[in-house]
């Protein structure tokens, strides 16, 4: 990069953190769910918050921005796949559903720094997460076995998990490209 950016945060009490523990949306009352189920949903709704956190405050350019060469991934185009990816897993349960932005790489490739195009991945991420919660809520046992490759109910939660959470240390790098802005 020609001009690198400066380093910041918005955190006044931990300087390596994003915003300060009183202002993050992830804190909860300091208790851990009880149960393995529990566990799985809320890592991955605080995966989600964080990956919405990190696209906060940046406009289209800079969401649609691909700030490593010769990457493709952009913060939009993270949004974008995500959305994606829910719409696959459901796909898992049954019958496959098509693609959402049609050809492979349509999720990266369609990110463009267009403010309607920023709202529609929104508006996408939501339905789809949505949907497939929907969809994994009539599962109960996490050992129940499904679709054509009898995959558990366990194994698709797991891989949500680890999806957005691979996806949130990316989306670090990138808004630290964009802006300089770090936190955990």
């Amino acid at each position: 990069m020609d001009d690198p950016t400066s380093r910041w945060t918005q955190a006044t009490v931990y300087p390596d953190m994003w915003v300060d523990p009183g202002d993050d949306p992830r804190n909860s009352d300091g208790r851990t769910p009880d149960g393995e189920l529990a566990t799985l949903q809320d890592f991955l709704t605080n995966y989600r918050f964080t990956l919405r956190m990190k696209c906060e405050g940046l406009d289209a350019e800079q969401l649609a921005r691909r700030s490593v060469p010769p990457s493709t991934m952009s913060l939009l185009g993270l949004v974008r796949h995500l959305a994606e990816v829910e719409r696959d897993w459901r796909g898992w349960l049954g019958d496959p559903v098509p693609k959402l932005y049609g050809v492979r790489d349509g999720d990266f490739d369609g990110a463009v720094a267009d403010q309607a195009v920023v709202d529609a991945a929104y508006a996408d991420l939501e339905r789809e997460q949505a949907e497939t919660d929907a969809a994994l809520a009539a599962y109960q046992d996490l050992g129940e076995r499904v679709g054509k490759d009898d995959i558990s109910i366990r194994e698709l939660l797991v891989h949500r998990v680890e999806e957005y959470a691979r996806h949130c240390g990316h989306a670090d790098l990138l808004r630290e490209c964009v802006d300089g802005r770090v936190g955990q």
